[in-house]
């Protein structure tokens, strides 16, 4: 096999209380990507349609990913990356990380899979350095593995994934303002109280068992963010509407998807969901900010093979 063309996945960070070690893979929008094995040496970004971004493989998510990658295996060919992206860049679902992933995911399988998906996640992790600032797992664990992500440790990494409820389903709506990732984190607060910090944990706890026993309501409980959304928020148009009017229209909870400016909500069952997306577009509809809105199963298994 010497092409593979590929889905990469929007992913959702955080998912209110867990902060750079919880996410979840979505399944009705993400970027494509071809990838082409070639005789010539290193990596070749030969179009990006839908965004403008670097083709220069080294200032690019998808190069830095795949030149981390090929350090590691120094394989005798190089490779030609296209990228069709449906994700907008600083929309807070994972754009950066769907290239990131998708990158190494489809190198590794043209050289016949030398490592595990698990494995790949370090070096989606080095795109991701390139966008935020920080090599977080977040968002590329769920991609490559699919459902929940649990990122218990960075140093050493070790990344437990989680099988989502069945009935699980997620709202999305992104107003179309761009918040970059660099910018988001530079507004947290670097010390936190003991008091937040119990309650975080707690919440973070609650929220892996209610996905474990598909306890709905204790998801629901548990979908509240101490630390992060209480400053973030007010970058975000809206916010507190959209998250109170989700919950009226039956939504388990929701929260900042990511960095932001997107805003999520978690529905037992799709009826309820789109019900969710509704009362999400009223809100939008009342300021002049353009959005887009998303209604998904969670992604069982990350990227896929076209």
């Amino acid at each position: 096999m010497n092409e593979i063309q590929i889905f990469c996945p929007a992913t959702i960070a955080n998912v209110s209380c867990g902060f750079d070690v919880l996410g979840l893979c979505l399944e009705s929008v993400g970027d494509e990507m071809t990838i082409t094995k070639t005789d010539r040496m290193g990596v070749r970004i030969t179009d990006i349609i839908g965004a403008n971004l670097p083709l220069e493989a080294e200032k690019n998510v998808a190069g830095v990913a795949a030149l981390s990658l090929l350090h590691h295996l120094l394989p005798n060919c190089g490779f030609d990356i296209k990228i069709t992206k449906n994700i907008k860049a600083g929309s807070g679902i994972g754009s950066s990380a769907a290239s990131a992933a998708g990158a190494v995911y489809g190198i590794n399988k043209l050289l016949g899979s030398p490592l595990t998906d698990k494995e790949l996640i370090y070096f989606a992790m080095q795109g991701e350095a390139l966008a935020s600032g920080s090599p977080h797992a977040d968002n590329v664990s769920p991609a490559l593995l699919g459902g929940f992500t649990l990122v218990r440790s960075y140093d050493p990494l070790d990344v437990i994934a989680i099988t989502a409820p069945p009935e699980l389903y997620v709202t999305v709506i992104h107003p179309q303002i761009e918040l970059k990732t660099k910018d988001a984190r530079s507004v947290l607060k670097e010390n936190i109280s003991l008091k937040k910090a119990t309650i975080q944990c707690g919440n973070l706890g609650g929220l892996i068992s209610g996905l474990y026993t598909q306890n709905y309501d204790l998801i629901g409980r548990c979908l509240h963010d101490e630390l992060v959304e209480p400053v973030r928020s007010i970058l975000i148009p809206k916010f507190a509407e959209l998250k109170e009017a989700a919950k009226q229209a039956g939504a388990l909870g929701g929260g900042i998807s990511g960095s932001g400016p997107s805003v999520f909500a978690l529905s037992r069952g799709e009826t309820t969901a789109r019900k969710a997306a509704e009362a999400f577009a009223a809100i939008m509809q009342q300021t002049s900010v353009p959005f887009e809105a998303h209604v998904s199963a969670i992604n069982p298994t990350g990227i896929k093979i076209m």
